[in-house]
């Protein structure tokens, strides 16, 4: 019961702050914010958020910036939108998935467009 219930507050974590990145920080600062994964200690007393931004080299570095300059206020959103007995210290981090998997996609593009056409 008690995993089930650790899933389900990760989950809502996960939501909300996607709702609260997207509507805090302004895309032509920060790029386009994503929340990929929410971990929680044991306890739920830390949640490490892993954050993707799409965006320029500029804006990413931007927006990992404000993450950490506002981190205590983003903390105080998520408690004023989830009912928890303790709001969990957050700590932001940056999760390169998407480009990791979109650099990938690119490459098997190349390698599809430099193969011979197969006859029919």
């Amino acid at each position: 019961m008690q995993n089930r219930r650790h899933e389900r507050v990760r989950e809502l974590l996960k939501r909300e702050l996607s709702v609260i990145l997207q509507r805090e920080f302004r895309l032509a600062d920060a790029g386009l914010m994503s929340v990929n994964e929410v971990t929680l200690s044991g306890d739920l007393q830390q949640a490490t958020v892993y954050v993707g931004i799409v965006g320029s080299v500029e804006q990413r570095q931007h927006g990992f910036e404000l993450l950490e300059q506002h981190c205590g206020r983003l903390r105080g959103l998520l408690g004023g939108s989830v009912i928890l007995k303790h709001t969990p210290e957050l700590r932001f981090v940056a999760d390169d998935s998407i480009e990791r998997g979109n650099k990938i996609l690119k490459i098997i593009e190349d390698i599809e467009k430099s193969l011979p056409p197969q006859a029919s």
